[in-house]
């Protein structure tokens, strides 16, 4: 379906292009991501899957990579399509499916439960209640298979990374990683902090659709059980 309209409440501004290398193009938007913006670059890449020329369409957080054949079109070419259209693009509202996913909060599955308690200021049961009455946006997969970076968190539970990574994270991890919150699929290296874990499997390579979630999606966290310090 087209994402084009003659009139978009959006802003206009156009993002900032450069090349990647001899056959990409990377158009980039300002932070910080919001969904409004996630469905420009959603709609952004519905078009571009249609030009020619353009082999391979990656949406990103806040981002488009366009790889291309460079002896069909180069990169001014490409940016001049960009730019002539992005003022006319209206957002593509993805449908998504709900989906919750049921967390064990605090105890060992989520050992920074009281950490981000302590830095956010609040008690360790509101930031469980906060994080549990959001509903989430996936804005895009990526870093592991089925990693969903999802929109929505409360500013008042943003909290940065760790200082010192984990080795290995447990699969089924619920991290908050700055202004962002997830749940890695995978057994994984990570630096998010950990407030609970959940026994659903967004990856499964066996399954006729591998990844839980898709772009678009809209997620809940339903706390099953709080354990505090």
């Amino acid at each position: 379906m087209s994402g084009v309209s003659g009139v978009s409440g959006l802003s206009a501004t156009l993002p900032r292009m450069h090349s990647l290398g001899d056959a990409a193009l990377l158009c980039e938007l300002p932070a910080p991501a919001t969904l409004a913006a996630q469905q420009k670059i959603w709609a952004l890449a519905d078009e571009a899957r249609q030009w020619p020329g353009v082999t391979e369409v990656l949406p990103g957080m806040n981002n488009l990579s366009l790889i291309y054949e460079p002896g069909r079109v180069d990169s001014e070419e490409l940016e001049a399509r960009v730019a002539a259209i992005w003022p006319r693009l209206a957002a593509n509202a993805i449908v998504g499916r709900h989906i919750e996913i049921p967390v064990y909060y605090g105890g060992e599955g989520g050992p920074d439960l009281g950490d981000v308690a302590r830095h956010t200021g609040l008690t360790p049961a509101e930031v469980v209640r906060q994080h549990s009455a959001a509903e989430y946006i996936v804005y895009l997969l990526g870093f592991l298979p089925g990693f969903a970076f999802l929109g929505g968190l409360a500013p008042a539970l943003a909290t940065p990374r760790r200082t010192e990574p984990r080795t290995a994270v447990p699969a089924g991890s619920v991290g908050i990683g700055g202004e962002q919150t997830g749940v890695y699929p995978l057994v994984s290296p990570g630096g998010w902090q950990l407030i609970g874990r959940t026994s659903v499997r967004l990856f499964d390579p066996q399954a006729a659709e591998p990844t839980l979630l898709r772009p678009g999606d809209r997620v809940r966290f339903v706390a099953e059980w709080v354990e505090f310090e």
